[in-house]
């Protein structure tokens, strides 16, 4: 889908975006809506939960969406005390005229394998957005990268009308304020923005996919149906003639899109990939496991690999400096056949600029390690042992 923007800031800064979220509440007057794949029961997530409770109370409609398998996962990293403290703060929501939604995927497989929506989106009356990769915990906002952006404009009412595809429901007389918002808000950027806004019809392309609402009752199994963002994300990277540079979470992409990466190191693109350390996700090293057994493989392409020890969990695909795609996708397969993900896509470039910078900062960065085959041949034999046998479930990690 091809949208304009009126006026779009990078929020690379942890705090430049914590402060906009709560900014973007505390301003609301009629609806608020947000998408997150997990709330964690701290001082971040206490805090966003209050001033929501607090904008109800003032008589703003207030829309949450919470992926149910998310959750679950980020359960694991609170106590059973925290675990039941936001569930009924959450319970309050509901009582005082929230619309809270849990959201699952219909069939029973879809559910076990981990299907569900991945999507971070937050929209208020006033005509504006954030659309990036945090979740609501302090691990996104003290601990690992992430990358958003404030918008104005038309593309805000894409969001939210998309609102409802990864789960949530979205009033019509919202959707009816914002066409008229949007068309006329002026291009300027929020007071409390750390760099001047993009101002101006930021052209850009809205790509989204929830491929539970494309699947039987056997889920992602022996799924083959087509996804629009894998798909858009394989054709920016075959046009590629200089450059590639990729952040995720952990990068254990679906093979084509691996197969894509290489065969453009191959024939002599530059290509980087950022993701995570081992270390950056204490509750389990499976997710490392399954993006490390594509090692080998990506360095004797010529691929550089690097791992961030405090976490990476940004999604950024930039494209000779000319193309740049940010947003909820990291390059694993459950993002390809199991989660709702959404990435915005744009050749202009004040929103291209960031990305590059981002990317400087990175390589420079003393957390951001290059991988290279002495460091694999320096490996635990633990982990080597782990890799030989859990690589080939890695689709499952």
């Amino acid at each position: 889908m091809r949208v304009t923007a009126s006026a779009l800031v990078p929020l690379w800064s942890r705090a430049a975006e914590w402060e906009r979220r709560l900014a973007m509440i505390r301003e609301a007057r009629s609806f608020l809506y947000l998408s997150t794949y997990y709330i964690e029961h701290d001082q971040y997530g206490v805090e966003l939960l209050d001033l929501l409770g607090a904008a109800q109370r003032r008589g703003v409609a207030v829309n949450l969406l919470v992926d149910g398998f998310g959750q679950q996962l980020g359960g694991v990293l609170m106590s059973a005390e925290s675990t039941s403290a936001l569930a009924s703060r959450l319970d309050d929501l509901r009582r005082g005229g929230a619309v809270v939604t849990i959201y699952r995927p219909r069939q029973r497989l879809q559910r076990w394998l981990g299907g569900g929506h991945h999507v971070k989106i937050q929209v208020s009356d006033a005509g504006e957005a954030i659309f990036g990769s945090s979740n609501v915990t302090r691990t996104s906002f003290e601990g690992w990268n992430e990358y958003s952006v404030w918008l104005r404009g038309p593309v805000v009412l894409a969001l939210l009308d998309s609102y409802a595809a990864i789960g949530g429901s979205v009033e019509a007389s919202h959707l009816r304020h914002l066409s008229t918002v949007t068309a006329g808000v002026p291009a300027v950027g929020p007071a409390s923005a750390a760099v001047p806004a993009a101002t101006g019809d930021v052209e850009l392309d809205y790509w989204l996919c929830n491929p539970n609402l494309h699947q039987g009752v056997f889920g992602p199994l022996g799924w083959r149906g087509s996804n629009i963002v894998t798909d858009r994300l394989i054709q920016m990277i075959a046009t590629a003639r200089e450059s590639i540079a990729v952040t995720s979470f952990y990068f254990k992409p679906v093979k084509p899109l691996l197969t894509a990466l290489i065969d453009a190191a191959r024939r002599g693109v530059k290509v980087e990939v950022h993701h995570s350390h081992r270390d950056a996700l204490p509750a389990t090293e499976l997710a490392w496991i399954a993006a490390a057994a594509h090692y080998e493989r990506l360095l004797r392409a010529g691929v550089e690999v690097y791992e961030n020890r405090h976490g990476e969990h940004s999604k950024i695909v930039l494209v000779d400096r000319t193309w740049v795609a940010f947003g909820s996708y990291n390059c694993e397969h459950a993002a390809h056949d199991r989660l709702a993900e959404a990435m915005l896509a744009t050749r202009d470039p004040r929103a291209i600029e960031p990305a590059v910078a981002i990317f400087a900062e990175l390589r420079q960065h003393p957390d951001n390690v290059r991988v290279t085959p002495l460091v694999l041949r320096g490996l635990p034999p633990r982990l080597r042992a782990k890799q030989a046998i859990l690589g080939p479930f890695k689709r499952w990690m």
